[in-house]
């Protein structure tokens, strides 16, 4: 894996330090140019826990990825930087309960004794790392978040949806390889319950709202209104290279 190419894949030609600011940099930089995407499950493209496969479809064929692939490529990156991370397992809350242990894969960042929930592949999330501070408010560009205790020593991360606060999943701080996440990987794949095969989809946030197709259907969401249309097998091709930083490619 080359770092400055992987770097220049997310608009980063500045020198790198381990330190808060340049995580910051990181992450929000990683999610505003590599779409959270799952068309390769759509085009019985196999996806596996193999960081030189992940790191040619992400950064030199200009794709983007679901947590496992985002997750696993950004922690190579921060490890190789010189960061202090470890693999987590996240159980996503949907429905009204928790998914399967290893349902996501995120990432903590231990920097002057302070953890940081890093997280570049939950599709809608924060900007900015986290700091782990329980039962505080924590404020970001995309959102108000909070830590929590929950049963059987989990720790859940909430989003404040108007006056509600939503959970977005719960984990324990609990190092993981990337092997851990194989089964669930591949029930991702190929389970008819899991959303990531129920339809096609890419999403990119914007500095000021969201870009979404799903199917054929655009959401374009900006300064809190919403747009929505269809689009024909043409427009969406136009839209990925030129609003998703994608790059098109003929099997």
């Amino acid at each position: 894996m080359n770092t400055k190419v992987y770097l220049d894949r997310i608009g980063i030609n500045t020198e790198i330090k381990p330190s808060l600011e340049s995580l910051c940099l990181l992450q929000k930089q990683h999610v505003l140019h590599i779409p959270f995407e799952n068309f390769d499950i759509h085009t019985n493209q196999k996806i596996e826990l193999a960081i030189d496969r992940i790191y040619e479809k992400i950064v030199h064929n200009y794709r983007g990825g679901f947590c496992y692939e985002l997750n696993g490529l950004f922690f190579e990156l921060l490890q190789r930087i010189g960061f202090d991370v470890r693999r987590i397992s996240g159980r996503v809350f949907h429905e009204g309960s928790y998914g399967k242990e290893f349902d996501h894969l995120a990432i903590i960042t231990t920097i002057d004794d302070k953890d940081y929930l890093t997280d570049v592949g939950f599709g809608e999330f924060a900007f900015h790392p986290l700091q782990c501070r329980f039962d505080e408010v924590l404020e970001d560009a995309r959102g108000i978040f909070k830590f929590d205790k929950y049963q059987n020593d989990y720790i859940r991360v909430s989003k404040r949806v108007n006056e509600d606060w939503v959970p977005e999943y719960i984990y324990k701080d609990i190092p993981r390889k990337f092997d851990d996440f194989k089964s669930m990987c591949v029930y991702h794949q190929t389970n008819a319950n899991s959303h990531f095969t129920q339809k096609k989809f890419i999403s990119i946030p914007k500095l000021d709202g969201r870009m979404t197709i799903s199917n054929n259907r655009l959401k374009v969401t900006k300064d809190e209104e919403i747009a929505e249309k269809d689009l024909s097998h043409v427009e969406i091709q136009a839209m990925l290279t030129t609003h998703f930083n994608f790059k098109i490619t003929k099997n």
